[in-house]
């Protein structure tokens, strides 16, 4: 039964998807909407892009080994990226009135540091998409019992969600994730009920791991570890803000305070909901200690999908992995999407002085098309959880991309070399750590980020004369 309420619910939501792209007319509504969503859409689209297969399975796994203090990456800097981008850079941007992030950078330093940034930025998503397209193979292996392989799984989940974004692009995407936000609340708050009944009450689950040491967040006062510490919560915090997916919700809002308002809103929200599956998980350990110990060094993503299927009534059930697999699509659509509009923008538009508008639609859709094939190899090969594919994906965007944005916007002295030694030295330092001290007390991606920040001051140092 479970499975055919799953397949149902998939084929109305592409469907859905469809409906929506009957709406994209040129690029501006394939990469933005047309600059026109509202305000609870927008929100909607932060807030459901966030919150994906490592909000629902990543984070609750982690949370459980290793605490609060294992998911400060996620949803601590998720959070706060959020809401940075809130208060310091959606007006900035959203008043360019740019198609992609990436033309701020080709208009403030040039076509070379718009190139490297944009490829960054590409390769980035690999990994957090693959998450997704992962997360799907192991939704549908589930709910099958074991009929779907996982591999299937991801080329099924895959292929339907790439029909409806290659399409619909921000138009699909904005239409699903405002009823799948809907649906993830509603499914989320069932399933925390009935498993609150099992369990004797919130605050036995609250009690519990608290006497278990989950709610140390903070590290120890050693230099190792408060570097490790800001080194997770600078990755996604600071390392997500200069993404095409962050820059998309900006610019598709209808006026620059739902930009605004939309990506604070959608931080809150997202911090707010991110502990509901961490609570799930963790209620396993009183319902079910011997599955907890079954999985948890073994595939401790498993541990929440298997509570709900081993213990909850089949009601329960159909809501959960409703709600699990919008948060996937949801997050999922976004982030093809993305990387498939820069890359079209920002690399491939270069090569061809006189290209037409519906010539540019057409590159974006077969991009979508190849990106979406590259990344389900990629998930299929992976070995790597779905909590660290997405926590390893904005390293690049931190060292590389960061710098040269927030400076940009905010320090007059930012130039063109600036902006290339920024993102040559972030990568060449990163890279090199990686390689050499992956294990250094000082951890690779601040290392970059702080050899980033050099190169844009010594760049700044040059007088504009110099450079004309």
């Amino acid at each position: 039964m479970l499975i055919w309420f799953v397949v149902i619910y998939w084929v109305i939501s592409v469907g859905i998807g469809l409906w929506a792209a009957m709406r994209v007319k040129n690029t501006a509504d394939f990469a933005a909407a047309g600059h026109s969503l509202p305000l609870p859409i927008v929100t909607a689209m932060v807030f459901a892009t966030w919150f994906g297969s490592e909000a629902v399975l990543g984070i609750p796994a982690e949370f459980i080994k290793e605490g609060l203090g294992g998911v400060v990456s996620d949803p601590f800097g998720s959070a706060l990226c959020l809401i940075l981008v809130g208060l310091f850079f959606a007006k900035h941007l959203y008043n360019r009135r740019m198609l992609t992030i990436g033309d701020f950078f080709r208009e403030k330093y040039g076509r070379t540091v718009e190139v490297l940034v944009t490829l960054c930025i590409v390769v980035s998503y690999l990994g957090w998409v693959a998450a997704q397209i992962k997360a799907l193979g192991l939704v549908f292996h589930v709910v099958s019992d074991g009929a779907i392989s996982e591999n299937l799984g991801m080329m099924i989940g895959a292929g339907s969600v790439l029909i409806y974004t290659l399409f619909g692009g921000m138009w699909s995407v904005a239409i699903t994730d405002f009823i799948q936000m809907i649906v993830i609340v509603i499914g989320m708050l069932y399933i925390s009920g009935e498993m609150t009944a099992l369990t004797g009450g919130f605050t036995v689950v609250v009690e519990h791991a608290a006497a278990a040491g989950k709610f140390s967040f903070w590290p120890d006062m050693n230099l190792v570890s408060i570097l490790g510490f800001t080194a997770a919560l600078c990755t996604m915090m600071l390392g997500s803000i200069p993404q095409q997916d962050v820059f998309q919700r900006i610019s598709s809002s209808k006026n620059v305070n739902i930009a605004v308002q939309a990506s604070i809103l959608g931080g809150v929200l997202y911090f707010i909901f991110a502990f509901v599956p961490m609570y799930l998980a963790y209620s396993a350990t009183l319902i079910d200690p011997g599955l907890v110990e079954r999985y948890i060094n073994t595939d401790s993503q498993m541990i929440l999908p298997k509570l709900v299927l081993e213990h909850a009534p089949v009601f329960a059930q159909i809501l959960f992995f409703g709600a699990l697999l919008s948060a996937i699509k949801s997050c999922a659509s976004a982030t093809l999407l993305a990387p498939s509009v820069s890359f079209a923008e920002n690399i491939v538009r270069g090569f061809y002085k006189n290209l037409s508008d519906q010539g540019l639609l057409k590159i974006m859709r077969i991009t979508v098309l190849f990106f979406t094939l590259a990344v389900t190899l990629f998930a299929m090969n992976s070995e790597l959880s779905i909590f660290k594919m997405v926590e390893s994906a904005y390293k690049v965007t931190l060292v590389a991309a960061f710098v040269p944005l927030a400076f940009g916007i905010y320090w007059s002295k930012a130039n063109s070399l600036g902006g290339l030694l920024a993102v040559v030295f972030g990568l060449t330092v990163w890279i090199g750590a990686e390689i050499l001290a992956p294990e250094a007390t000082l951890p690779p991606q601040l290392a970059g980020l702080l050899a980033s920040i050099a190169g844009m001051l010594l760049g700044g140092l040059v007088p504009r004369s110099a450079l004309r």
